[in-house]
């Protein structure tokens, strides 16, 4: 198995997929904390550098780009000076800003973060969550429409912010269907019905149980959790939940059942670790992977993220790293 994944790897540069959602910016500010504020009882920060970062699906793009494949990008930013400063990160990673439509009604959704050393202090959200107009989503799936054709994969990040309807959902995965091409579902929320038919979806165990209304505590709730899971979307929809310290669970369709043990050894932040895991499973079916390496590969890259501090992505060979650190499967 190790050398059918390094073999897959090898295929990742130039590959095109598509990544289609929530765009964020990811501000980091840090500081050092040597006194409480005298005006209330909270640290004083004093900043010492300030960081930027494309967030939700821009991260899933720029993962994609760090494995050597060629994401576009579609989705929904505000007409503000966070959107330019998303659209300059991205290209400077290699992403082709493609469809990605400008609201004015809506800033561009950013969350800054506030880091002590590497302990988080607070989060600051500017964000308007709400649906986008009929106008914004036609204009945005005409341009997923055109892009799609020259995919060969695509990610549908869905972050709750609004891009990610239940009618924009089920025309793009329809598309996508038509098309031949793949779908890795990042998912929000609990309307699962509006990502039927796609090829894969990503919810961690959490995400699971809120769906299904239930806690999910043991091995076995969340095998049972799968086949509840795979019942919901469809006859050809795949479930991938991804479980934190115990790896992953890989319910095919059919039937077949995979739990994927984790690569991890060191977990100092899990943020974006979900866009890693989405973007790396659509590179992987994209240049011809099944699901099962998808997800052995997507558990490495995984393993890689959440050794970083703040939204991280995971090159390619980082991933063969990881990958011969595993050893055979």
């Amino acid at each position: 198995m190790t050398n059918a994944l390094f073999e897959l790897v090898e295929l990742f540069p130039g590959c095109p997929v598509l990544v289609v959602g929530d765009l964020m910016l990811d501000e980091f500010i840090f500081g050092q904390v040597s006194r409480i504020s005298p005006e209330a009882p909270v640290p004083v920060v004093e900043v010492q550098r300030r960081s930027y970062v494309p967030g939700g699906a821009a991260n899933a793009a720029a993962n994609v780009a760090a494995l050597g494949a060629r994401p576009a990008l579609a989705g929904l930013v505000g007409t503000d000076a966070n959107a330019d400063q998303v659209r300059t990160l991205l290209r400077a990673m290699g992403v082709e800003v493609g469809p990605v439509v400008g609201d004015a009604g809506r800033p561009t959704t950013t969350k800054t973060r506030i880091l002590a050393g590497t302990q988080q202090v607070v989060r600051i959200d500017q964000e308007k969550p709400t649906p986008m107009s009929v106008e914004v989503e036609a204009a945005l799936l005409a341009g997923v429409r055109a892009a799609l054709p020259a995919a060969r994969a695509c990610v549908l990040s869905d972050y709750g912010k609004g891009v990610v309807t239940p009618t924009f959902a089920a025309r793009l995965i329809a598309m996508a269907n038509a098309a031949g091409v793949p779908t890795v579902v990042d998912p929000k929320g609990v309307d699962y019905a509006k990502y039927r038919g796609a090829t894969v979806v990503k919810p961690n165990q959490l995400e699971a149980g809120q769906v299904l209304n239930r806690d999910l505590r043991t091995s076995a709730d969340v095998d049972a959790a799968g086949r509840d899971l795979l019942a919901l979307l469809g006859p050809t929809t795949a479930v991938l939940i991804t479980r934190g310290p115990h790896g992953m669970s890989l319910f095919a369709p059919g039937g077949a059942t995979v739990h994927v043990p984790t690569l991890a050894r060191e977990v100092y932040d899990v943020t974006g670790a979900g866009d890693t895991v989405a973007g790396t499973m659509a590179v992987t079916l994209a240049v011809g992977g099944d699901l099962e390496a998808a997800c052995r590969l997507a558990t490495a890259a995984a393993a890689v993220v959440v050794g970083k501090v703040g939204t991280a992505t995971c090159s390619r060979d980082e991933l063969r790293a990881a990958v011969r650190g595993a050893g055979p499967a």
